[in-house]
């Protein structure tokens, strides 16, 4: 009996839709991104007036739908924007990955069509910045434990407590946040709510000064009697954990696109330079040493890829992606910090210094590492998924 062919194979060649986003983003990149990344870098800037111009784009609201004003793309043309902005500048990448999987995308999933018509087309062209509150001083994997709370009176629920490591804590005109409403350790005991800059006791904190992604802001959330209308609850009361765990399992798509561009843009510098630096006579990719290195990470940064598109593909089909995404997003960010690390020893002394791209490359490469659930997490979701 002959084997039937199997026809549910997956094709991960790039679309021409995906090819002319990547190459506008790589001519952006190269505009307005490049000469101004290192002056961003050592000021801590966060360019907001760029980022108004990549929401004209598109690049804002790539994956919500046109009727709220965003692009109405995919994950893949999600991934390729993101990889094409994080060759050049991974500060730019994640403000891009956390504005649209997080705040955006929470809203996007779980708000209403009221809500939605509210907040989309605003964040989807960039005319607001979003930002997204889960994390504590003291409750960073441990979200359970979260002491920001919120108390109903009335048609209102009043929020108290301090968010920290929140990207555009500072900038962001908008917040999703994460308050527990219920019982410590409770699952059912968090809710998530939409707060508008502006709103009384709601206010930015401590910016945090970071060895890398430097010009994406890092800040605290801080809320103090902090009233917000019942109407600004996303979902049901209770359910934000859960909403909470299927944002970051799309996140991590997010954080592992960013990876593999900051793995990528340093390949590419890398493989550059070794083929203009002289040692002996010759260029030092003649060298086994330097040719050997240069394969590795080649091979490493494809596997990265396929990892990353396939939780892509998943998640454009509207399956599970908890285990894929956590594939991707574990190995990408630790080929990401294996890479610039080549990178930076391939170029010897001048990569240590900041006249080389690969140097922010390197200390960029680490967050990857640790946002949106560290290594460590992603072992844990993945040995799970086996061991169940």
């Amino acid at each position: 009996m002959r084997n039937k062919p199997n026809t549910n194979f997956m094709n991960f060649d790039q679309t021409e839709n995906q090819r002319m986003i990547a190459q506008m983003v790589r001519d952006f990149a190269e505009k307005n991104v490049r000469p101004y990344v290192m002056e961003w870098d050592e000021a801590q800037f966060f360019p907001r007036e760029m980022f108004r111009e990549m929401g004209k784009l598109g690049l804002l609201g790539v994956l919500v739908p046109e009727e709220y004003g965003g692009s109405g793309l995919g994950y893949f043309e999600y991934v390729t924007a993101i990889v094409e902005l994080s060759k050049v500048c991974g500060s730019v990448g994640l403000s891009m990955a956390a504005h649209n999987s997080l705040c955006t995308g929470h809203i996007m999933y779980f708000g209403n069509d009221e809500q939605k018509k509210r907040w989309l087309p605003k964040l989807a062209t960039g005319e607001w910045m979003g930002a997204w509150g889960l994390t504590e001083a003291n409750t960073g994997s441990d979200a359970m434990r979260m002491q920001c709370v919120a108390k109903k009176d009335g048609n209102h629920w009043v929020l108290n407590g301090t968010k920290n490591w929140i990207t555009h804590g500072i900038t962001g005109d908008v917040a999703v946040v994460l308050a527990r409403t219920g019982e410590l350790l409770d699952s059912n005991g968090i809710t998530a709510f939409v707060v508008e800059r502006g709103t009384p006791g709601f206010k930015g904190g401590k910016k945090e000064n970071k060895l890398g992604m430097r010009a994406s802001e890092t800040a605290e959330l801080i809320f103090e009697d902090c009233r917000i209308p019942e109407e600004n609850v996303l979902g049901e009361v209770g359910d934000g954990f859960k909403q909470a765990m299927k944002i970051l399992d799309g996140g991590r798509i997010s954080i592992a696109s960013l990876s593999l561009g900051i793995a990528k843009g340093a390949y590419e510098a890398a493989l550059k330079y070794s083929k203009e630096r002289q040692q002996f006579g010759q260029p030092i990719s003649n060298f086994q040493g330097i040719s050997f290195k240069i394969a590795d990470m080649a091979t490493r940064i494809e596997a990265a890829e396929l990892l990353t598109l396939q939780a892509a593909d998943r998640k454009n089909k509207g399956l599970s992606v908890n285990r894929e995404g956590a594939f991707a997003k574990y190995y990408a960010s630790e080929v990401a910090v294996w890479a610039s690390t080549e990178a930076v020893q391939i170029f010897g002394g001048y990569g240590y210094t900041k006249d080389f791209p690969v140097e922010k490359f390197y200390r960029d490469s680490k967050l990857c590492t640790i946002g949106e659930g560290t290594s460590e997490i992603q072992k844990l979701v993945i040995a799970r998924s086996i061991l169940k």
